[in-house]
């Protein structure tokens, strides 16, 4: 079945985001007072041909694949949602 994995990659608790506090001023600037805080961050998705690979099997893969390169794993989470296509 073709799997489409959507990872949401984003900065750890604690570690400065220069981006999402400029968001949050300037969204401020903007008149939108009630918003006190931003974070940014980062969605990939990643669209895998038809296997027999089960869906366990395909999210030990996106997770191999998060921990080589899809997210820097000192100072971003992610989180990883599996849809059949």
């Amino acid at each position: 079945m073709p799997m489409i994995a959507r990872v949401y990659v984003g900065l750890k608790p604690g570690v400065l985001d220069p981006q999402g506090r400029t968001i949050a001023n300037s969204l401020n600037d903007l008149g939108f007072n009630e918003v006190v805080d931003a974070k940014q961050g980062k969605v990939i998705e990643l669209r895998f041909a038809e296997s027999d690979a089960g869906r366990d099997a395909v999210e030990a893969r996106v997770k191999e694949m998060c921990e080589k390169l899809l997210a820097n794993t000192v100072i971003e989470s992610y989180r990883i949602e599996l849809d059949e296509e």
